[in-house]
């Protein structure tokens, strides 16, 4: 079925060098079935392999296919938006360099994004392939995407994803070194959706996300795209002041009816840990928002282009 859209494929590469070929041959075979127009968009994030002289090379033999090489590694979402924003098509879809993300299932995300009328689909795998930790990580990622997005297909997300190209106009102007494109995505539409789709095995290298990195994501995406840390905040220390009035109250009572204190230094001083411990926290949290307020103000970049391969424009 011919899909009535032209595309623009959206893949961040990082030391990928062996498996862009195999990438770009899959996709050969497939684009022409589904539009008359496409490119490929290799965003090289500071790879320290010869990826860029492997896109340089596939940008020389294929027409449709564009190379953006990046001044250093900014990470999976920035070099995604610097390539959504220099996407020329209608309908963009985004995938990983490793092979995981079955080029043949563009088609199936495509057709519910027709069908469904909507703005986004995620193609959802079908299993997780990764360890125990990588996937808690990985959930409690999602946990934070829900409340940062405030839609329900939130616990589905995926880096393959196919969205209208019209989209990016909602953040078109947004600078901040900390990017996530699904909450960016929410700032233009509700209209979500997902599809459970093959992802395969990887099959060359590793995967850059680790438990560590997935934990500062999160915590990133926490401070950068939601107020929960500082709501939180607010319920624990309203519900610690109420404990603390109550244990005045007991004091006081107990003064007032038995004729003495309330023995016992260690209660007295775990009350008081307990206090400076929820301040220390509350002032936490609000120095992680004027650290994000700060690199606003310093006007830090996304990303910074080092050279465009064959681009025209």
């Amino acid at each position: 079925m011919s899909i009535p859209y032209t595309l623009s494929i959206i893949v961040p590469v990082y030391n990928s060098e062996e498996s862009l070929p195999v990438l770009v041959a899959r996709l050969a075979p497939i684009l022409p079935t589904l539009t008359m127009d496409y490119e490929l968009i290799l965003v090289n994030d500071g790879s320290r392999d010869r990826s860029g002289t492997v896109i340089a090379a596939l940008a020389a033999a294929h027409p449709w296919v564009r190379g953006i090489l990046l001044m250093r590694n900014y990470g999976q979402h920035n070099a995604l938006l610097c390539g959504i924003r220099a996407a020329r098509m209608t309908v963009i879809v985004t995938m990983d360099d490793d092979l995981q993300h079955p080029p043949e299932e563009i088609s199936h995300l495509l057709e519910r994004l027709h069908a469904g009328d909507l703005d986004v689909v995620y193609g959802t795998p079908r299993n997780e392939q990764h360890g125990f930790f990588r996937d808690l990580a990985s959930q409690l990622t999602k946990m934070v995407l829900q409340s940062s997005m405030g839609v329900d297909t939130a616990r589905k997300v995926s880096a393959f994803r196919v969205f209208r190209t019209q989209l990016r106009d909602a953040f078109a102007t947004y600078r901040s070194p900390y990017v996530s494109i699904d909450v960016l995505l929410t700032w233009a539409t509700t209209r979500f959706d997902s599809l459970p789709v093959q992802h395969d095995p990887r099959r060359y290298g590793t995967s850059q996300y680790t438990f560590r990195k997935l934990v500062v994501h999160t915590f990133n995406m926490l401070t950068g795209f939601s107020v929960l840390p500082l709501q939180l905040a607010s319920y624990l220390g309203f519900s610690l002041a109420g404990f603390g009035v109550v244990v005045f109250l007991f004091v006081v009572f107990r003064y007032l009816i038995e004729g003495g204190s309330v023995p016992g230094f260690p209660f007295l001083a775990s009350i008081v840990a307990i206090f400076s411990g929820v301040q220390l926290f509350a002032l936490g949290i609000m120095g992680e928002y004027l650290a994000r307020m700060h690199y606003r103000l310093m006007d830090k970049p996304s990303y910074t282009v080092r050279e465009r391969i064959g681009d025209e424009s």
